[in-house]
């Protein structure tokens, strides 16, 4: 199973994908599959190019990274309350990551004037992809303490900093150079002391005070000048300065020196890497640094300020210390407005400086401990399937099914959203039942127009061979021409026998029906699959951080113990067919042997004939709800059980039970519930809420396109 580690900043500049990539290349170098996704593009102000996350891994680490949402896509999202549709692109690309990898590095995003919504959605990835947590931070000018609180505070977001998902803090950029406000800023000085060190010693030992043993440092980054050094090329695009001699470009800038002073005192600042910034009618300091590069001194470049040039004898004076590849640059500015302006460039590698990102990569992976990486990866941990990732799996499978789902409710305008989304996403083929016009109108209303490729089928035609499959399939039950026709007129029953003759792969309907309605004429035309004594449901249940199966809380009333087997069984198939473990809770309202009663013995007897029948399946009861859900709980209640505490498949005793919890949950917690899915039919039947919402309809289009695929490969698994 592949293991989601995602790399989250405290705030702004602290290196987030440098230590990203240097994640990578750390596991890499340790023979382990490692890839890695940046899911939503984040791009500086002063980027023009493609993401740079991205771009940087394929180039440096040579991973073949899925391309990010664009974040004016993602803004689109959320802005019309879409998230969920946002989550499920951010879990393809996670997947698209993950096809060799034992781990994917995940670069989350970063709080920012424009977007303020980083650690929000941060956690939202975190729960989507069951991720683990590297949280990246750099001291600045805090005290070690001040650097642990912002670590924890930072943790509150994803559960606090002793929550499973916690994995550790790199703290990158130690004893930079900052300015008063704690953030990075552009060396002027010629030595490396010139600013208040963060000694690691005592950042290591405030830490371990102060965070628990699950929390681990996992590393120390020391700032070092040289991979904050830009090339003369970064800074002239920065500061939109002319040339005047190219040189040699790709020259590293060190550090900076003001060319104010004399002749003699600015001699003493000509050092290699060094950019001189002099103003453009200062020829005395131009020939000295000329000779400079002449002696061989490698001056990063020079600077000329003020929009001066050189007097033209002057510069053919300087033209064998130019051939040496002297850059001279010129602006328009003053040498004052020039100064205040070197605090404020970007200091992010750009994406052409690839040995620079390489140094980084480097420096990163040789500071950072991967003691935490075997017990992560040996464990055998079960994924929590999440709302985003379950959905994500739903769409792909329909997609790759391209199924035939008829509608029968083409006039209820949930409906007419439904089919329109699902054509616009490739989840299935759907098919309309009603009046056209009418179907026109109500889109129109809302914004939508139906694309002439959506069939249309107005069940007020009926056609003659509709009639007489009809009366074939009912005729022994007295069921005449004259009569068959008038129940054909009910777009249910019409849409189910097209179902059963083949002509559609599914049908979906509720949205305007009684379940009574939608199930009868699949029982009458369909009947039940092969081996199945009832028909039952099951809700999808799409809580924050994992998908919960609750069956059955549609179908049947009040099951005897052999009718709740054959629903926990059916139940625990359906969740395995959709990647869910099926570790089956039967539950009751008493744990073990401590109660007693008749509905306790109907869930015990229940358990001991499912596990008769599928002795393959974890199955245990009766289960309280919260022995079935919670690891304290369990230990206490019920300590040997495999189910207890890690259930995600539920079993209730009677409907009243189970849809007064389905719907309380729904309700209260304002979960998306997908369902009921039907268990037991032929062919794949589905009944909607009255509630249903499109974004439910949808899914449950979805799942009865994947459930027409299972039907036609059920027959070729018997054998």
């Amino acid at each position: 199973m592949t293991t989601a580690i995602l790399v989250v900043p405290t705030e702004q500049r602290v290196g987030l994908t440098t230590v990203a990539l240097g994640l990578v290349h750390a596991l890499d170098r340790e023979g382990i599959p490692v890839g890695f996704c940046k899911p939503i593009s984040q791009p500086h102000a002063t980027d023009t190019g493609p993401e740079r996350s991205t771009r940087l891994a394929r180039m440096v680490i040579r991973l073949s990274s899925p391309e990010p949402i664009p974040v004016s896509e993602a803004e689109n999202w959320l802005g019309h309350g879409r998230e969920n549709v946002l989550l499920e692109e951010v879990v393809a690309r996670y997947e698209q990551a993950a096809q060799h990898a034992s781990v994917v590095i995940v670069e989350g995003l970063v709080d920012t004037e424009a977007q303020p919504y980083g650690t929000r959605l941060n956690a939202k990835i975190a729960q989507s992809l069951d991720a683990k947590i590297v949280i990246v931070t750099a001291p600045g000018r805090d005290t070690p303490r001040q650097v642990a609180d912002t670590v924890e505070v930072v943790a509150r977001a994803y559960g606090g900093i002793r929550h499973e998902r916690m994995l550790g803090c790199v703290i990158n950029l130690l004893d930079a150079p900052v300015d008063q406000a704690g953030h990075i800023r552009f060396d002027f000085s010629r030595t490396e002391n010139s600013y208040q060190p963060n000694h690691e010693a005592e950042l290591r030992a405030e830490c371990a005070r102060h965070w628990p043993a699950t929390f681990k440092l996992l590393g120390c980054i020391p700032w070092q000048r040289e991979l904050s050094a830009p090339q003369v090329c970064d800074m002239m695009h920065m500061i939109d300065a002319q040339v005047l001699n190219e040189g040699h470009l790709s020259r590293r800038v060190t550090h900076i020196v003001l060319g104010a002073t004399t002749l003699a005192n600015s001699c003493r600042e000509l050092r290699p890497g060094a950019m001189m910034i002099i103003p453009g009618d200062r020829d005395d300091l131009l020939l000295a640094i000329c000779m400079a590069a002449m002696g061989g001194i490698h001056v990063a470049g020079v600077l000329l300020t003020g929009g001066s040039k050189p007097d033209p004898r002057v510069w053919k004076l300087c033209g064998p210390a130019l051939d040496t590849g002297l850059p001279i640059l010129s602006v328009a500015n003053s040498i004052l407005q020039s100064v205040l302006y070197l605090p404020h460039l970007n200091l992010e590698i750009p994406l052409d400086d690839r040995d620079r990102m390489q140094q980084a990569v480097e420096a990163v992976a040789a500071h950072v401990t991967l003691e935490w990486k075997d017990p992560l990866l040996s464990r055998i941990e079960e994924r929590r399937l999440s709302p985003p990732a379950f959905q994500h799996i739903l769409v792909e499978r329909a997609r790759k099914a391209n199924k035939r789902i008829i509608l029968p409710e083409g006039n209820e305008p949930r409906s007419i959203e439904a089919a329109i989304t699902c054509h616009q996403r490739g989840i299935a083929r759907c098919i309309l039942m009603g009046d056209a016009g009418r179907m026109h109108r109500l889109a129109a209303r809302r914004g939508l127009s139906i694309p002439p490729t959506i069939e249309i089928i107005d069940p007020a035609q009926i056609d003659q061979r509709y009639i007489e499959a009809m009366v074939e399939l009912r005729q022994h039950k007295g069921l005449t021409p004259g009569l068959a026709e008038e129940e054909l007129h009910d777009s249910v029953v019409l849409g189910t026998l097209m179902l059963q003759l083949g002509e559609v792969d599914g049908l979906v309907s509720g949205a305007v029906h009684t379940t009574a309605n939608t199930i009868r004429p699949a029982l009458q035309l369909i009947k039940t699959a092969p081996g199945a004594r009832l028909v039952s449901s099951i809700f999808f249940m799409c809580l924050p951080e994992q998908v919960l199966v609750y069956g059955d809380c549609a179908i049947n009333i009040n099951p005897n113990a052999e009718d709740l087997a054959d629903i926990a069984i059916q139940s625990a198939e359906s969740a395995k067919a959709f990647g869910i473990t099926p570790r089956v809770a039967m539950l009751s309202y008493s744990t073990g042997a401590s109660g007693s009663g008749n509905d306790v013995e109907k869930v015990k007897a229940a358990t001991r004939i499912a596990r008769q029948r599928r002795p393959d399946l974890l199955i245990d009861g009766p289960l309280q709800y919260d022995a079935a859900t919670i690891k304290d709980v369990a230990q206490s209640k019920a300590p040997d059980s495999q189910v207890a505490g890690r259930a995600p498949v539920f079993i209730f005793p009677d409907l009243n039970t189970g849809n007064t919890t389905y719907k309380a949950v729904q309700r209260s917690a304002d979960v998306i519930s997908i369902g009921p899915m039907l268990q037991g039919l032929n062919k794949p039947v589905n009944d909607l809420s009255r509630g249903a919402l499109v974004e439910d309809i949808v899914f449950t289009i979805a799942l009865t396109a994947i459930q027409a695929e299972q039907a036609i490969e059920r027959p070729r698994d018997r054998r």
